[in-house]
């Protein structure tokens, strides 16, 4: 008998701090995600982007009984502020009236399953917990024993509702995030146990008591590299399914915490998975921030890409799209042309991706060679009350134009094709800036290769990035720096004017990152 699973995507990455708010138009853009899409449509894109319902779909096809997959909604927006609440609501609305339409329908064999492509660390104007309210509203509809399998980001913010709500769940273990579709299809698998098994499986989770910056999260270097190794180990000595989300520090909401959360034959190897884990990740001098002032990580990068045969990449983490900035922010621009990158590297330093319509626009009414008196950029409010650096005058020489179509190779999202609008490659003084009409993080070569900037032999790149990055730059990098410009995203979670953080996880964060840079 062929069952039937209702499957749907939200991903939305909320930075309550952030500028600018994820609306309806957000969704239809997508930027660096798949665009808004409903029914068959949403199924035929899906099937290529190389998401977790991707990994979903093809693990879906290979199991016995067959499953017929029934299409809802995919809706993904930027990282930013909050989504707002018209959108959310009609979000959410279609994915639980498509429910309801599935179940209303018994003709057709009624509905077996849910299967949803969530981020997890979602806030909405009205909602702390989006993805907890998503499920409670299911569950309003299909009861509390149709099965409902989740896949979260690895950045999750993991509420007491999603945990008590789902019968399956399961998250990233990359970051940056390259088993995304393996994730899906591990959802899968474990959503064909529960259907067999007929319950839930045993779960036992944990938290830890202090937010991990997310430059510190990479799972490429300690210790997070570590951690999801005996991740690996002691799944295979329990025979249980472990999951970590480091969480997303830049969400002032009271579940905003690193969880841990493990699933098993029996409660006691779930127990023990759990604790283990716990033990290993709840320690936290291994997580401090290892980052630099923006003059001392340019001075710096100045010093060893001399003598290296392969670019010196910076992060610019404060600024990255891809927790919530606009990437917009000028701080290591200014610096560049202080220090004289571009002097020193003609043509061989690059910025990118700047977020900024109104330069590439006339760019391209310029065209390429064309000199553009035009200051590029902007000051933003930041976190810390003030804005960031001024736009950066001009002259700028136009190197290059392009449409911005841009199909991604590198190891995240690969096949996607990326729609960063008209862009744009402009120069002054030697050093070479980026800038694109939608808004996305710099984690694929290919970005920079669109505009004829070739990476791999560029002294330094900056990238607009705070990890996803190094999945397909730091193979060809000879060192990483990650610089604190002033911007909208945090590195340093103390520096947050928290609200509705628990005081007494305030107080960890205080304590635990005292004396950092």
């Amino acid at each position: 008998m062929t069952l039937r699973i209702l499957v749907a995507g939200f991903q939305h990455e909320t930075n309550t701090f952030a500028p600018s708010t994820a609306d309806w138009a957000a969704f239809n853009r997508g930027d660096a995600f798949p665009a808004y899409r409903r029914g068959a449509a949403m199924l035929r894109f899906m099937a290529g982007v190389g998401a977790p319902l991707s990994g979903f779909m093809t693990a879906a096809a290979a199991q016995q009984p067959g499953w017929a997959l029934l299409p809802s909604v995919w809706a993904g927006a930027s990282p930013s502020a909050q989504v707002t609440e018209a959108a959310f609501e009609r979000i959410a609305g279609e994915i639980v009236s498509d429910a309801q339409a599935a179940l209303a329908d018994p003709a057709h064999g009624g509905l077996d399953a849910i299967y949803l492509d969530l981020h997890g660390a979602a806030v909405a104007e009205h909602c702390d917990d989006c993805e907890g309210e998503l499920l409670r509203r299911l569950r309003a509809v299909v009861g509390p024993d149709l099965p409902i399998a989740v896949s979260l980001d690895l950045h999750a913010n993991v509420s007491d509702a999603m945990l008590a709500l789902a019968d399956v769940m399961v998250a990233y273990r990359t970051y940056p995030h390259v088993d995304m579709e393996a994730t899906g299809a591990r959802a899968a698998q474990l959503l064909a146990e529960r259907l067999k098994r007929g319950s839930r499986a045993p779960w036992h989770a944990l938290a830890l008591p202090f937010l991990i910056p997310i430059a510190s999260q990479s799972t490429m270097r300690a210790p997070a590299q570590h951690i999801f190794s005996r991740l690996a180990e002691i799944d295979a000595q329990l025979g249980t399914s472990s999951n970590f989300c480091m969480a997303f520090p830049a969400a002032d909401i009271a579940e905003a915490a690193p969880r841990i959360w493990c699933s098993g034959a029996t409660a006691d190897a779930a127990r023990a998975a759990a604790e283990a884990l716990h033990a290993l990740a709840c320690q936290p001098a291994p997580w401090a921030l290892d980052i630099l002032p923006a003059q001392a990580a340019v001075t710096q990068a100045l010093s060893l890409c001399g003598d290296a045969n392969r670019p010196v990449v910076i992060a610019d983490t404060q600024d990255n799209p891809g927790a919530g900035g606009d990437s917009n922010t000028t701080g290591l621009i200014h610096e560049l042309l202080a220090q004289g990158a571009g002097r020193r590297w003609p043509g061989q330093v690059v910025v990118g991706l700047l977020h900024d319509p109104a330069a590439a626009a006339q760019a391209h009414e310029a065209g390429a060679g064309a000199w553009l008196d035009i200051t590029i950029g902007s000051a933003v409010p930041t976190f810390t009350g003030q804005p960031s650096d001024a736009p950066v005058a001009g002259p700028w020489r136009v190197v290059s134009i392009s449409d911005g179509r841009c199909l991604l190779k590198g190891p995240m999202m690969t096949g996607h094709v990326a729609e960063l609008g008209a862009c744009a490659c402009l120069e002054q003084d030697g050093l070479q800036v980026v800038v694109m009409s939608a808004k996305a993080q710099l984690l694929d070569r290919e970005m920079l290769r669109l505009q004829g900037v070739v990476p791999e032999v560029m002294k330094i790149i900056v990238v607009k990035s705070s990890n996803h990055f190094r999945a397909d730059f730091a193979p060809i990098a000879s060192h990483v720096l990650v610089a604190k410009a002033a911007g909208p995203m945090a590195a340093d979670p103390a520096d947050l004017p928290w609200r509705k953080l628990p005081v007494a996880l305030r107080a960890r964060i205080d304590t635990t990152l005292e004396g950092q840079p």
